[in-house]
């Protein structure tokens, strides 16, 4: 076994308890979120609509604006359209077709307030729709604009990490597990305190369970990152990760976890990021192309594109 024992503390599981990983299914997934899925909830469940709103992809969002905007037009459309012909002022339609898209506008027009007044409901059974939607256009406008302004200002950590994480060599002859990050924005981010963990499949008592343990770091706390953060655990007499092989990380189920703190200085507030390698990420004896150069004015000019570059070295 080239994992040696460790004292293992109960606080680095992450949460996770000691339950092993399976078909390769990391404790914390690529992208920093948490590889758990809930079930036992109920099928119309409200309680994190706002959080899922908040935290999903934009193109998921506009998705989903859109869609429930088309849908709700489309619906009151059905509805004028099925009053009859005459409850609208103004149509210029004459086929069935063209009136429903009159209604379909008619109803745009109307649950977002703008009335254009080239058609206009008639009696009260219409009219009285037409207020019902524009009080629900106005209480839904202001809810997507409240969710809008939530995801801009919402604090977050843009962390851009290397691919993969390198076994690479490491001062006098020896040797260190390293990994890249920087930072996307242009905000400044200071303060950074780095932690990593380390978590394999280990057999006890004729069971097997997941063992986690935090490797030292060269440099775990950070002023303010400029530039790109090369963060490595030096595989030295220390290391209880020393003379593993890439076998080893496979039979394992071995992954690295990697959680960062730090202070966003724009929003005044402390922000996390995470992310995770499993053993296909890990590449051996090979480092770090330069990620940075200088321009013709001396200036320092960091390229985000080539912060996954290596070299393999013999």
């Amino acid at each position: 076994m080239s994992i040696r024992k460790e004292k293992i503390n109960p606080e680095d599981d992450l949460g996770f308890g000691n339950q092993p990983v399976i078909k390769s299914q990391p404790v914390i997934n690529k992208d920093g979120s948490i590889n758990v899925k809930r079930t036992g909830l109920p099928f119309f469940n409200t309680s994190n609509n706002y959080h899922s709103l908040i935290t999903m992809s934009w193109r998921k969002f506009w998705f989903i604006v859109f869609s429930a905007y088309f849908i709700v037009n489309i619906i009151f459309a059905i509805i004028y359209f099925s009053l009859g012909a005459d409850v609208l002022d103004g149509k210029s339609g004459s086929t069935d077709f063209d009136r429903f898209m009159d209604a379909f506008f008619f109803s745009a027009q109307t649950i977002s307030t703008v009335g254009y007044g080239h058609i206009s409901p008639k009696g009260i059974v219409p009219n009285t729709i037409a207020a019902l939607e524009s009080m629900m256009g106005l209480l839904a406008f202001a809810l997507a604009t409240g969710l809008l302004y939530g995801r801009f200002s919402r604090p977050s950590a843009k962390i851009m990490y290397s691919r993969n994480v390198l076994i690479a060599p490491y001062r006098d002859g020896g040797k260190g597990l390293m990994f890249r990050l920087a930072n996307q924005r242009k905000n400044i981010l200071i303060d950074l305190e780095m932690e990593v963990v380390f978590s394999y499949n280990d057999e006890e008592n004729g069971k097997t369970v997941r063992k986690f343990f935090q490797l030292e770091l060269e440099r775990k706390f950070v002023s303010i990152l400029t530039l790109n953060w090369t963060v490595v655990h030096p595989l030295d007499e220390n290391s209880p990760i020393r003379d593993i092989n890439p076998e080893e990380l496979e039979r394992r189920q071995a992954t690295l976890s990697v959680i960062l703190k730090t202070f966003d200085d724009t929003f005044s507030q402390t922000v996390h990021s995470r992310t995770s390698y499993t053993a296909d990420d890990f590449i051996w004896d090979a480092k770090f192309k330069p990620v940075f150069e200088r321009d013709e004015t001396g200036r320092v000019v960091l390229d985000l594109r080539r912060i996954s570059d290596f070299e393999v070295v013999v």
